[in-house]
């Protein structure tokens, strides 16, 4: 076993040498391109007529490469992966792979799939954006927030020590009510709650073309708001036991950067720096089977035309790492979620 995480933090460290892929830690599923919420900050539900879904042979035949590069977690994400109708059996193929699996869900169908989700999924990353109504109203769909709620204290009350953390998206609509946020995510039994602004300039979230101006101010926080947004955030940062606790996974100074995201489009300073190394150490393969290297950047091929290994080790692949610069990188600069892994890191 030792030598084994060895062997994979000096691939790690050759990966992020070379540009070439040796490991690969992480690896994005979405599993079902539909979704069961209709949200306002995202157009992935507008599709659903549309649909497309991974296979359990699109998973088996992952299987080389995610050995290849010792694939350590597979996040399911989508839309709702939850609506893929085999997607315990995808679970158990990876399971049996000894591959850890996370599901990142909306919760409205947790309570139904909770015995199969305590067998075959490993931790839960849930969707929050409010208390009962703000949540209901951002999800455009009745009882959201209660189903949510059902499904997590139905877990707990089968396995009280699995771990559910909620993740937010804060915007226009909900920022005055983050503090509802955090006691909602606490009365319900969550283990940690995440917070980002919203992603309102990228065709990531199933946008065929990039939000128009009008669109984007529905949830983009206007100028004349951003005072507000700064007393609501100094609320939050004076909770310091929240911080110091874990229970909030964002340090102060990632929060405070979400009122610098929303300043950064009227000038008032520059867009947050994220040092980032997704597409390193993890890559997103969609319901169609395409492959990109993270959520936002352009697909570089198709899992259905060609293996991972050779997608991600292409050319064209290691030249766009090699020449990415984070710095001024477009689609980099007014990204909004980041990852960095550290070779060493356990995940």
């Amino acid at each position: 076993m030792l030598f084994t995480s060895i062997t994979h933090t000096y691939k790690r460290l050759r990966t992020l040498q070379t540009h070439q892929i040796f490991a690969l830690p992480v690896v994005i599923l979405m599993p079902h391109s539909a979704c069961n919420c209709r949200c306002v900050m995202c157009d992935i539900w507008k599709d659903n007529k549309n649909l497309k879904q991974l296979t359990e042979q699109d998973i088996n035949d992952l299987l080389i490469s995610l050995k290849k590069f010792g694939a350590q977690q597979v996040v399911m994400s989508g839309g709702e992966a939850l609506l893929n109708t085999n997607f315990f059996k995808l679970c158990e193929i990876l399971k049996k792979q000894n591959i850890k699996v996370s599901l990142l869900t909306t919760g409205l169908s947790i309570k139904n799939n909770a015995p199969l989700i305590l067998k075959w999924v490993d931790d839960m990353i849930v969707s929050l954006d409010g208390d009962e109504p703000m949540h209901d109203a951002i999800r455009n769909i009745p009882n959201a927030f209660k189903k949510l709620k059902e499904g997590i204290e139905h877990i707990k009350s089968i396995d009280p020590n699995y771990r559910i953390t909620a993740r937010t998206v804060i915007h226009r609509i909900n920022f005055r009510n983050w503090p509802a946020i955090i006691e909602a995510a606490k009365a319900m039994g969550i283990n940690q709650v995440s917070f980002l602004p919203a992603d309102i300039s990228s065709h990531a979230f199933n946008r065929q073309t990039a939000w128009s101006e009008p669109k984007q101010h529905e949830i983009l926080i206007s100028e004349k708001e951003l005072p507000e947004l700064q007393d609501v955030i100094n609320g939050i940062l004076s909770q310091t036991t929240d911080f110091n606790s874990g229970f909030i996974a964002e340090s102060a100074a990632k929060i405070q950067n979400i009122y610098n995201y929303y300043a950064a489009f009227y000038g008032l300073n520059a867009f947050p720096f994220k040092k980032c190394n997704a597409p390193w150490v993890s890559t997103v393969i969609e319901a169609d089977g395409s492959v990109r290297p993270c959520f936002f950047h352009d697909t570089i091929g198709n899992i259905r035309d060609n293996s991972l290994t050779d997608i991600l080790n292409s050319n064209e692949a290691i030249n766009f790492r090699k020449t990415l610069d984070m710095g001024t990188n477009a689609t980099c600069v007014k990204c909004v979620c980041s990852l960095n892994l550290s070779p060493f890191a356990k995940l």
